[in-house]
């Protein structure tokens, strides 16, 4: 079996051997920010431009109906629009009750999909997508699976047809949709996306010029060499598995969608909320794309990811009121 590229740094960045780790491993901060990113492909760059001005050219022909969500002082509508290869991308729009609309932002689910809107909307007084990406949750699309451990998988044989990509092309056709909508919030456009969601943004931000701000939540896809090397409970451990039974075309396409290569020609402000311990997302895989951010950049550090419950719960509020405060800015 080939093995991946990697280098002795980021495994003594690391701190412990690799074979010492399970899923749920705490790693000092400390190392986790020495770790540098993969080596990025010599055709990443074009790879994304040509995709990126190939999605500029799709019509989005976003439509909206009313919605049977209801939330206290905003509007809900059920959304639907095209995005590339003629796939209709469904979610929701949320606008203010009673307010003018003046910023917008694109918000980015896990690999769990999404059932709803935000019960509160981190702008008050933005327009606010929440698609639903291919294959996930309302954008149902056979033959690819809803299933997380089989939707990491599709197509991963052929870079430019691989889901991850297509992912990206709907996030960039969710900001022309917006647009579309609501020309006003030109130059005041910010992403939001956690886990599944983090990851697609770290790809799609570097080339997407019509956004000014992004959070990304515990970002998953982060230095793929790592990610197939460490334990997980999550997505990673489907492409381990093909990985460990010779599919051996799947490398150049993770080398294409690595979220740490993509990190690095972000020049927008991000805020990253990264954990020292996650099950689902190896942590270095996260801070990978953190460290690799080429523009402004916050830090946020939980002591645990992909945790709602017990004592790590609590990180949920304040991590949004940190979202919150970081996004504001949009609409200042």
């Amino acid at each position: 079996m080939t093995s991946l590229p990697d280098s002795i740094s980021t495994e003594h960045a690391l701190g412990v051997p690799w074979e010492t780790l399970v899923p749920h491993h705490v790693f000092p901060l400390s190392h986790l920010l020495e770790i540098g990113g993969p080596e990025i492909p010599p055709d990443f760059e074009a790879f994304w431009t040509h995709r990126y001005r190939a999605a500029l050219e799709v019509h989005p022909s976003p439509q909206t109906c009313s919605s049977t969500h209801q939330l206290p002082g905003v509007r809900v509508y059920d959304l639907c629009f095209r995005s590339t290869g003629g796939v209709q991308i469904q979610g929701w729009l949320t606008v203010p009750a009673d307010e003018p609309v003046s910023c917008g932002l694109v918000v980015g689910h896990g690999y769990g999909g999404r059932d709803g809107p935000d019960l509160f909307p981190v702008l008050p007084n933005a327009a606010i997508l929440y698609p639903c990406f291919r294959g996930l949750s309302r954008s149902v699309v056979p033959p690819i699976s809803p299933e997380p451990h089989w939707h990491v998988l599709h197509d991963i044989d052929h870079p430019d047809r691989y889901v991850h990509g297509g992912c990206v092309e709907d996030l960039w056709l969710a900001v022309s949709a917006l647009l579309e909508m609501y020309p006003q919030v030109e130059g005041r456009i910010g992403y939001t996306g956690i886990s599944f969601g983090g990851g697609i943004g770290a790809l799609a931000l570097g080339f997407e010029q019509r956004i000014q701000r992004a959070h990304l939540d515990v970002p998953s896809f982060g230095h793929h060499p790592m990610r197939l090397r460490l334990p997980t409970l999550g997505s990673g451990a489907a492409l381990q598995r093909v990985w460990r039974e010779g599919r051996l075309r799947l490398v150049p396409t993770l080398a294409l969608h690595d979220a740490a290569c993509g990190a690095r020609f972000i020049r927008i402000p991000v805020q990253c909320a990264c954990a020292l311990s996650d099950p689902l997302v190896t942590p270095p895989g996260q801070f990978a794309i953190f460290n690799a951010l080429s523009g402004p950049r916050e830090l946020i550090v939980l002591e645990r990811g992909h945790a709602a419950e017990g004592p790590f719960g609590t990180q949920a509020a304040w991590v949004d009121r940190k979202r919150r405060g970081f996004l504001s800015h949009l609409s200042a």
